[in-house]
This record gives C-alpha cells, sequence and structure tokens, in this order.
C-alpha cells in the first residue's frame, strides 16, 4: 500500500491500494474512493466493541477491501494534521481517544487506561486512551498544530489533559489534581493536570475540539 497526505490545515491520506488488499477505519471515515473496493461493517466481538466505546470512538468498523487498484482516501475531522506510523510486529503507540483516523489489515485497536480509576473519571480526557499495535500502516490525527518531545528515562513533561496526542508505549501517563485552592480556583488551567514520564517520545496537540468550542462558546457570549 502506498499514500500520500495532502491538504493542509484540513488534510486528506490518500491511500493506493493494489487487488487484495485491505483497510479498515471507524465507520463512516471513508471520505472517497476510486476503483473497485468493497466494504463491510463489522464488531469484532463484544470486548472490542465495549472498548471502543471507552476510548470514544464507534461501536463498529468499516473493513475495505480492493479487488483491483484502487484509491480510497480518509480525512481529518478536525483542523490539524495527520501522522503515519510504520508499526512492526508487538510495536504499539498511545493515542488520544478518537485520534484514530484508519489503518491496514494487521493493526490492532484496544482500549488503554493509566493511573487510578477514581482520578480518570474526574480528569476527562487524559485517562482512557487508545492502544494501537502493529504490525501495519495506521494513520492518527492530531488536533492543531503538533509538537514533539523526546524524553529521557524520568524526565517529566506536564500539560492539560486532552494535550497529549500520541505517546511511545515505554511512555507512563498519570492524571494529578492541580495543588493549590487558589490555582484551581483562580488560576485558568482547570483542576487536573497530565503527567507524562519518559523514556520516549511524546507528540502534543495545540488545539482539543473541546478547547475550541470553549473558545467560540467564550466569543459568543461576549
Amino acid at each position: 500500500m502506498k499514500y500520500s497526505i495532502i491538504g493542509e490545515t484540513l488534510p486528506a491520506v490518500i491511500c493506493k491500494l493494489e487487488a487484495g488488499e485491505k483497510m479498515f477505519s471507524e465507520v463512516g471515515g471513508r471520505s472517497w474512493m476510486k476503483g473497485n473496493i468493497t466494504t463491510e461493517t463489522k464488531g469484532g466481538g463484544v470486548g472490542k466493541m465495549m472498548g471502543r466505546i471507552f476510548s470514544g470512538e464507534s461501536m463498529f468498523l468499516s473493513y475495505y477491501t480492493a479487488h483491483e487498484a484502487s484509491e480510497i482516501a480518509f480525512s481529518s475531522s478536525f483542523p490539524g494534521s495527520i501522522r503515519a506510523y510504520e508499526l512492526q510486529e508487538g510495536e504499539s503507540i498511545i493515542c488520544q481517544k478518537r485520534s484514530f483516523l484508519a489503518a491496514t489489515e494487521g493493526v490492532n485497536l484496544q482500549a488503554f487506561m493509566q493511573g487510578k480509576l477514581s482520578q480518570g473519571f474526574l480528569g476527562g480526557e487524559g485517562f482512557i486512551l487508545q492502544k494501537i499495535s502493529g504490525p501495519g500502516t495506521a494513520f492518527v490525527e492530531i488536533d492543531g498544530f503538533a509538537v514533539d518531545y523526546e524524553l529521557e528515562a524520568g524526565e517529566s513533561l506536564v500539560c492539560d489533559t486532552g494535550v497529549m496526542a500520541i505517546m511511545s508505549e515505554t511512555c507512563s501517563l498519570e492524571v494529578v489534581s492541580v495543588k493549590g485552592i487558589k490555582n484551581k480556583f483562580l488560576g485558568g488551567e482547570g483542576f487536573f493536570d497530565t503527567v507524562i514520564k519518559g523514556p520516549g517520545k511524546v507528540t502534543l496537540q495545540t488545539m482539543t475540539v473541546g478547547g475550541l468550542a470553549g473558545a467560540i462558546s467564550s466569543m459568543t457570549v461576549k
């Protein structure tokens, strides 16, 4: 499978498939296709279906099979960027929920959780994540501009919940309460932070869907 990522603020990935090659995406994730491609909707078992619900994705997935040289495209749902990850057997990345776009046959999706359950429910987006494992190529969408950091072992990075887009499986993530009553109520940063510890690579996103909705709402009120 060959692919090209086009567009700037609202990108799309166009995948060129040979006969017999297969891909899958969230239901309704395909933007357009050219050639003889059949589509089939599957759940993949109750456990996987429930895991996708918890990670913010649809219960079912759409599977595409090319029967000749064909093209299929998947578009970003939010201004930002699309990144491709060539994952080897046993290699995984951890992504924010709702970030998965599409992948080749062989890639596995599952819900991923870190930290205490109580903190997860209170901390919001930073708790329930997605684990994407190889072998295969996976496409992930990032909201806003992408910023990359390479963390050394034990090195920490603190960010708002929802800002972490992608991290290596070797990293750890914890949702922590912001210290101090004044900081919580007057600091404007919310009640919780996400702390990511290395070693590994972390990709942050500068804008989230919730952040944009809040900004638009405050402008409308004014």
